[in-house]
């Protein structure tokens, strides 16, 4: 995807995002393109329909999740969003996933990197997060490129609970 197309990409998709969410992810974007990456979102928003197939496909572990929100009126308000390297966005390389955790996290956001890991993993990989380092040797979670708000569960986000 050319640089256009894909800076297209990411307004579209950020349109489909809670206000609050959008304005912690644009940010996180532009880190990443600062330090030399492509970020693509893949997906934000996404219908009851599709997160069903995600579901049963074994790629998600909800039947509704943080991008299936919507507002009073139907509107589209995804909390959460797959950020993904437009150049490697089948297997994303371990520096990507890293540059995501830690420009997310400074930004109030959270990434599926380290879900599935147990305790003492999950610090290792904090670690490498931390301090920009190396992933070499470590596993990592489920759904490294999920990025989300912090603190609202999906089941407080389908009853309307929204970040400040």
């Amino acid at each position: 995807m050319n640089d256009s197309e894909r800076a297209e990409r990411n307004e579209s998709r950020l349109a489909e995002c809670f206000p609050v969410f959008r304005e912690r992810l644009r940010p996180t974007l532009a880190d990443l393109e600062a330090i030399g990456f492509r970020p693509r979102i893949q997906d934000a928003w996404r219908s009851p329909e599709a997160q069903a197939q995600a579901f049963t496909a074994g790629r998600s572990k909800l039947r509704f999740g943080l991008h299936n929100c919507t507002g009073s009126g139907g509107e589209k308000e995804a909390l959460a969003a797959d950020v993904l390297d437009d150049e490697f966005p089948v297997n994303p390389r371990a520096e990507f996933l890293v540059a995501l955790a830690r420009t997310a996290g400074l930004r109030g956001l959270e990434t599926g990197i380290a879900w599935g890991l147990p305790p003492w993993l999950r610090l290792a990989l904090n670690q490498a997060i931390v301090t920009a380092g190396s992933l070499d040797g470590l596993k990592i979670g489920w759904d490294p490129c999920h990025v989300q708000v912090v603190g609202i569960l999906a089941s407080a986000a389908k009853n309307g609970a929204r970040p400040r």
